[in-house]
C-alpha cells in the first residue's frame, strides 16, 4: 500500500471518524458490513485526493452495490455517506484540492 498524502489522510480521517470506525469498532456490526467497510477503506486508499472525492459522491449518487450497501448500514443501525454529506462538501471540495 503506498503512503497517503496530507489531503489523503484528511479525507480518510474524516471518513474513519465519521462512517468507518464505528463499524470496525462495533461487536454488533455483522462480519458482511466490517467486510464491506475495509473493502472500501482498500479502494479509497488506491486513489489521490481527488479521486477519494469522486469516490465518495459516485457512493452517494449509488450504483448497484453502493444501493445495498447504504441500505445494509442503515438497517444495522450506523450512519452512512449520505449523512456525512454536507460536512463533506463544505471540506473536501475544489478549494482543499487546489490548496499546496
Amino acid at each position: 500500500m503506498k503512503s497517503l498524502g496530507a489531503k489523503e489522510q484528511q479525507i480518510m480521517s474524516f471518513l474513519h471518524e465519521r462512517i468507518f470506525d464505528p463499524i470496525l469498532s462495533s461487536s454488533t456490526a455483522s462480519a458482511k458490513l466490517k467486510q464491506g467497510i475495509r473493502y472500501t477503506i482498500m479502494r479509497l486508499e488506491e486513489r489521490d485526493a481527488a479521486g477519494m472525492i469522486q469516490y465518495y459522491w459516485s457512493a452517494i449518487v449509488g450504483t448497484e452495490k453502493s444501493v445495498s450497501f447504504a441500505a445494509l448500514m442503515r438497517q444495522e443501525g450506523f450512519g452512512r455517506f449520505e449523512e456525512a454529506i454536507d460536512e463533506f462538501r463544505q471540506l473536501f471540495n475544489d478549494r482543499f484540492l487546489s490548496q499546496p
